[in-house]
């Protein structure tokens, strides 16, 4: 498993389709683009931003059910990758032992944020579907939108359908 960095939502034109780029943390600093809900995305932002909406949304109440729980959230990993499609696992600990809990990487990721828990990524799923930016780049996170851009042209709606975030 390699641990995560959140670079930041990101809405990628022509298809008007949340991504969220996590960048990982080790010298290789490979970046993985992954598509998202809207709700999910505008999530992410609130607790990148954090901005506590006037109501608790879905991701906050799962904060609040975990604490309540006397649990503690160690980790997030997204798993694995399978037909364009990401899958994740939140690692809960209790009083009984940790729990692997499947779950979509954009509410992995928003839940993780604002409990301040690390993001991982396990190395195989990276190694599909990361991209490495030249170190001479001033602009890394454009230049894996532009890649992603060139991704996006051989991609349809459909590929996406379904609860693949």
């Amino acid at each position: 498993m390699i641990e995560m960095e959140l670079v930041g939502v990101r809405v990628e034109l022509p298809a008007s389709a949340p991504i969220v780029l996590l960048r990982e943390s080790t010298d290789r600093g490979l970046f993985l683009p992954i598509f998202v809900g809207s709700a999910e995305a505008t999530s992410i932002a609130l607790a990148m931003d954090q901005v506590e909406p006037p109501r608790p949304i879905t991701h906050d109440l799962l904060v609040v059910v975990i604490q309540n729980l006397d649990a503690e959230l160690q980790r997030v990993v997204v798993t694995e990758i399978r037909d364009k499609t990401f899958f994740a696992e939140l690692h809960i600990r209790d009083g009984s032992g940790t729990k692997k809990i499947s779950c979509r990487p954009s509410d992995a990721i928003a839940v993780a944020l604002r409990m301040e828990t690390p993001i991982y990524v396990v190395d195989e799923v990276l190694q599909q579907a990361g991209y490495h930016i030249p170190d001479d780049d001033d602009d890394q996170e454009e230049h894996v939108l532009a890649e992603f851009r060139d991704f996006l042209d051989d991609v349809t709606p459909d590929d996406f359908l379904g609860e693949s975030q």
